[in-house]
């Protein structure tokens, strides 16, 4: 049964929610005081390297979060080259370990 595209980005949404919340819950269980300050350093360095590169901006959404210096990409953009910069531009940010990209493409 095809889907159309309004039920699609509904299902993109209810994904990209699911995983910010299991991110947002295990960085509330896990990290201490010390670590919750390190991981908001290294997302504050992914967010200011992603705004160095304007094709990442609105109308698309990425969302950064951090857990153990495992940055985690979540979002959606409209091209999948976008999806390859945005996970190539985290990874370069300073106290980055490793980028765990799951950003949807709408097209």
């Amino acid at each position: 049964m095809a889907t159309s595209d309004g039920q699609r980005n509904c299902q993109i949404l209810a994904g990209v929610i699911g995983v910010m919340a299991l991110t947002l819950f295990n960085i509330s269980a896990c990290a201490t005081r010390g670590d919750a300050k390190d991981n908001a350093e290294v997302t504050r360095n992914v967010h200011a390297l992603l705004a160095q590169h304007a094709e990442l901006g609105a109308p698309n959404r990425i969302h950064v979060q951090t857990l153990d210096h495992v940055v985690y990409l979540t979002g959606i953009v409209s091209e999948g080259e976008m999806r390859s910069t945005a996970g190539d531009v985290a990874l370069t940010a300073p106290g980055v370990a490793r980028v765990v990209n799951t950003i949807e493409v709408s097209k």
